[in-house]
């Protein structure tokens, strides 16, 4: 089966998914706390069942890791990584900083993703070797190859300031300009050349493996914090248009 096929898979699920989403999205639906004291709604249950309907019926042999369901057949050369709402938080809220994100490990390289936002009408994907696109439309990175010159957004700043404070201080009065965008909105931006630098400190794989492909395939880099490879494990998130990446790296890294 050729990356194609889990593309237009993928691309099907997510919209599948969107159809849910925008149903509830809006009606004040009962909130259920997670262990981890995170929010969950019957719109993120039924989208990731959804979303993993589609797929089987395409790859019954594929696993799954789900944000919501958990893992199935983890021993599959290929693994599914969905988050159907990626930021529940704003979902609730009622505001449209959330998005479905999928992606496709093959014997633990991501390969495939999806980044659908439906509220901003946002449907972004990249497949390894074959570029990324953003509602059908080629992604490509910046050439600002200054921090002074770049613009900076930044995920959940509590997080940034109690870990990394002066170095994300120097960081911020580096840049040209910061914005803390957050979630699925700042990396679309990035692989577009809208913006140039995306810092994280609080994520999971769930949120960040199709947007790490969608970022390299549009030409940037990414890592975590530390410099990196994403990984199942990774809580931290630093996307570039690969020129001021060893720069930020550096700047991380100085006490």
């Amino acid at each position: 089966m050729t990356d194609n096929a889990f593309v237009e898979t993928a691309i099907a699920a997510a919209r599948a998914a969107e159809e849910i989403i925008t149903f509830y999205y809006q009606r004040r639906l009962k909130i259920e706390l997670k262990a981890d004291n995170t929010p969950v709604t019957v719109a993120d249950k039924e989208a990731e069942q959804a979303i993993k309907q589609v797929i089987s019926a395409a790859f019954p042999e594929h696993g799954f890791l789900g944000e919501e369901s958990g893992s199935e057949r983890l021993d599959s050369d290929y693994i599914w990584l969905i988050d159907p709402i990626d930021g529940t938080k704003s979902f609730v809220r009622e505001y449209p900083f959330f998005s479905t994100q999928l992606a496709l490990l093959h014997q633990g390289t991501i390969i495939m993703g999806v980044s659908n936002a439906p509220l901003f009408g946002e449907l972004a994907w990249a497949a390894r070797g074959q570029g990324a696109f953003l509602n059908n439309k080629p992604l490509q990175v910046s050439r600002i190859d200054k921090v002074e010159d770049g613009i900076l957004s930044f995920g959940n700043i509590k997080t940034l300031l109690c870990n990394h404070p002066q170095q994300f201080t120097r960081l911020v009065e580096l840049s040209n300009r910061t914005r803390g965008y957050g979630d699925f909105y700042h990396t679309h931006l990035l692989a577009a050349g809208k913006i140039d630098m995306v810092i994280e400190s609080d994520v999971n794989i769930l949120d960040i493996a199709a947007l790490s492909l969608i970022v390299e395939e549009a030409g940037g880099r990414v890592t975590d914090l530390n410099g990196g490879t994403i990984g199942l494990d990774s809580t931290s998130f630093l996307a570039t248009n690969r020129l001021l990446h060893q720069c930020l790296l550096e700047l991380l890294a100085n006490e």
